[in-house]
């Protein structure tokens, strides 16, 4: 256990079609949501489907493969950190926000 780190691993659905934006200094960042569900029954025996979102982004490379290969609806895999940050939005309202940072993505769900 002395290893631990911070490494996140998610399947999902990519929740809208993914934001690129090339910096300044000409690298590309990605930014999407991706849903994941959680299939349970319930007391009643009931099949219920609970659904999370997850702020993602990506650098670099990444960002191309995403740009180039994914889309609203894409089923992914994606591995990579937690990271969370604030910011004061355009009121001076703090803000806080929790992001998986992605080191790799690998497309799944065949060709759409």
């Amino acid at each position: 256990m002395s290893t631990l780190r911070n490494k996140v691993q998610l399947i999902g659905n990519v929740g809208q079609e993914p934001t690129i934006t090339t910096l300044d200094n000409g690298k590309k960042v990605a930014r999407m949501s991706l849903a994941t569900n959680e299939n349970y029954k319930n007391s009643k025996g009931e099949r219920q489907t609970d659904t999370n979102w997850h702020t993602i982004v990506a650098w670099g490379k990444t960002a191309d493969i995403i740009e180039k290969y994914v889309s609203k609806g894409k089923e992914i895999a994606i591995e990579g950190k937690l990271t969370s940050r604030s910011y004061e939005d355009k009121e001076g309202v703090k803000r806080y926000v929790t992001e998986v940072v992605t080191s790799e993505i690998l497309l799944l769900g065949g060709n759409d």
